[in-house]
């Protein structure tokens, strides 16, 4: 009886047959890792040979992955990618202390960015990297120290921190609600005349998108069959406050993200505390497997965190302090 062997496989031909998988050509992976084209055929013949499959099937021009082949890229891409993270973490470590956080694009264009440079000015010595991305991230990524989530509560990783909640409502350039007020644009003064204008929509199928919809807002203003003048479907919410601030009609903003634009008064709640919407989602500090060494710039970046968010729950909750943007000169 043949009994399969259980030797692990070296790492030389597995990063040469990823290379040739990944670009599907014996000569440019042999160009990206420095070796000679007869090089990385003998290694993927050994890797082979080791496996008792053929990986590839090679024609005159192309080269294709085998079943085994795809088999084995599956398996193993993952692992390589993590190991590169794990020596690129451990090569910066030696260098200037660093901090790499994850969060969703809308939130680091509209909430962390703008803030950043308070945290820079107080460690100029601690470098931060931020990873923007609209895809859940692996809360095992050894590059990521920091993640800021939104979901539900049901969905919070274990030990993650509540920043604050969700609360959305309509919102408008200074210049429209001026227009509007003067007779020069249609009227905002109640849900309704929202018949008349432009509403930028949340172009999102996930299951919070219908505490971000005016659908939803509207129900709730019991205005389900209201339909605009005309609906501008868009995909990120930063699209929608860029939208409206310049004056393309009315977005159904996250206060946590336009709270700054309406206390500057470049935005204004026309409908004020009574247009605002709770939803039941809310957004998370979540300590990655990276950050469980409590490194002490992680640290000092959480805390930062800690206290950014406690001041945006403070603004939330004066709501009549940022409505005062409505009516401010």
């Amino acid at each position: 009886m043949n009994r399969v062997p259980h030797r692990p496989l070296s790492i030389g031909p597995l990063r040469a047959f990823e290379a040739v998988a990944r670009r599907l050509s014996f000569s440019a992976a042999a160009e990206e890792m420095f070796l000679t084209q007869p090089a990385i055929s003998r290694q993927i013949k050994a890797l082979e040979e080791e496996l008792g499959a053929p990986l590839f099937m090679r024609g005159t021009r192309r080269v294709e992955l085998t079943g085994a082949g795809m088999q084995l890229l599956r398996g193993m891409q993952p692992l390589l990618q993590r190991l590169d993270g794990t020596v690129r973490q451990i090569r910066s470590a030696r260098g200037r202390r660093h901090v790499s956080v994850a969060t969703f694009a809308s939130f680091a264009s509209l909430w962390l960015l703008p803030r950043l440079r308070g945290f820079e000015e107080e460690h100029p010595d601690i470098d931060i990297r931020v990873s923007a991305s609209d895809h859940m991230i692996d809360l095992d990524d050894p590059e990521i120290d920091l993640a800021l989530r939104y979901c539900h509560p049901d969905a919070a990783p274990q030990g993650s921190t509540r920043l604050f909640d969700e609360i959305v409502t309509p919102c408008v350039s200074r210049a429209l609600a001026d227009q509007a007020e003067r007779g020069h644009a249609p009227p905002l003064k109640t849900p309704a005349d929202l018949a008349r204008h432009t509403l930028f929509e949340e172009d999102d199928h996930r299951p919070s998108a219908e505490f971000l919809s005016w659908r939803g807002w509207l129900r709730e203003q019991g205005l389900a069959q209201l339909e605009p003048m005309r609906w501008l479907y868009l995909n990120f919410t930063y699209q929608q406050v860029q939208g409206a601030l310049a004056g393309g009609g009315v977005a159904l903003g996250r206060l946590a993200m336009v709270g700054d634009s309406l206390a500057r008064g470049d935005l204004v709640e026309p409908f004020r505390v009574a247009g605002r919407m709770h939803s039941p989602f809310a957004y998370w500090l979540v300590d990655t497997a990276a950050s469980r060494g409590q490194r002490p710039e992680v640290t000092a970046f959480a805390r930062w965190l800690l206290s950014q968010a406690a001041q945006t729950r403070e603004q939330m909750a004066a709501g009549t302090a940022i409505a005062v943007g409505a009516t401010a000169p």
